[in-house]
């Protein structure tokens, strides 16, 4: 796999650009056409770069633009035909050898924890889904409803945040997930209240026989420990682009089955159970906020420590 980078070079600095980019052997395929971007006006250049020196490369491109906003165009190039192979690594186990190329990670981070209005539609949407799978005892609208929800996006735009120091994004994080779930909260207490009113409430759920309800606001040893290895699970995948696995984190964690059960047990005067839902979601979004900032800065430390002697840390 290469990336293919495309960016717009101001004529005063792209011979110095160029001098920059011939000096690393990562990168290949080096075009520049001088005069031919439009908006913002300037020198077209594009180049491939092999994922062992994308760290590099694209720390030289931010020193580069000096704090302006040029954008970077970044394409994953799955193959190459005549593509020299990879040199070997090190380790007979250990197949692959280079870090994860950071600066695309950070990006997919924060390009994923933007709060449109769709964010809210979304976790609300979710919230409703996981009533019914509430009120039917049906695990399969819960662990759709775990899917729909969008708002790991925001819990590691949160903890990309931790990890950087940078106070906005983790306030914008913390605003749009209490928003969000507050949101998720108010519209399945209006529909459990509009459900009760209309006597169509299940009758094993009448009954107090409430199997999926009792899994979600029953926290205890083994929600600390899911919420965890999720965490752990949803940084790796993002920075190895494993979007598989970054599904199975969506399906395993309780933070949408706890809001909707924290309006529905409301709407029914359950109480206690309101009481430990809100824990419930309370414990997990801490925790994946907690260990993807942690994971984060861990994965730099193992990375920086791997690298090449003279080689810059990733």
């Amino acid at each position: 796999m290469t990336f293919h980078v495309r960016l717009v070079s101001t004529p005063d600095r792209t011979d110095s650009l160029l001098e920059a980019l011939d000096s690393d052997p990562g990168v290949s395929s080096l075009v520049v056409l001088p005069g031919a971007a439009r908006r913002p006006g300037g020198d077209a250049v594009q180049f491939d770069v092999r994922p062992g020196s994308a760290n590099a490369v694209f720390r030289q491109l931010r020193s580069f633009t000096g704090g302006h906003r040029e954008a970077v165009a970044v394409e994953y190039v799955d193959a190459a035909l005549g593509e020299p192979p990879e040199p070997p690594s090190r380790h007979f186990v250990m197949q692959r050898d280079q870090a994860p190329v950071w600066e695309l990670v950070e990006a997919r981070i924060r390009s994923d924890a933007v709060y449109a209005p769709s964010f809210y539609a979304l976790l609300a949407t979710a919230g409703l889904i996981g009533a019914v799978g509430i009120l039917t005892n049906s695990q399969i609208l819960i662990v759709g409803a775990m899917v729909v929800g969008p708002e790991y996006n925001a819990i590691m735009g949160v903890a990309l945040g931790l990890d950087k120091r940078a106070r906005r994004p983790v306030l914008r994080g913390l605003l749009a997930l209490l928003a969000g779930f507050t949101a998720a909260v108010v519209l399945t207490l209006l529909f459990g209240l509009a459900i009760r009113w209309s006597g169509h409430t299940p009758r094993l759920y009448s009954a107090g026989i409430r199997p999926v309800s009792d899994l979600i606001n029953n926290p205890n040893l083994f929600s600390v420990v899911v919420a965890v290895l999720a965490g752990i699970v949803g940084v790796v995948s993002l920075t190895e682009a494993r979007a598989s696995a970054l599904i199975g984190v969506f399906i395993s964690v309780t933070t949408i089955p706890a809001a909707a059960d924290i309006g529905l047990s409301l709407a029914y005067s359950s109480w206690g159970e309101a009481r430990g839902s809100a824990f419930q979601l309370l414990l997990n979004v801490v925790l994946l906020i907690a260990v993807g900032a942690a994971a984060l800065r861990l994965q730099r430390i193992i990375w920086r420590a791997r690298e090449q002697p003279g080689r810059p840390p990733g």
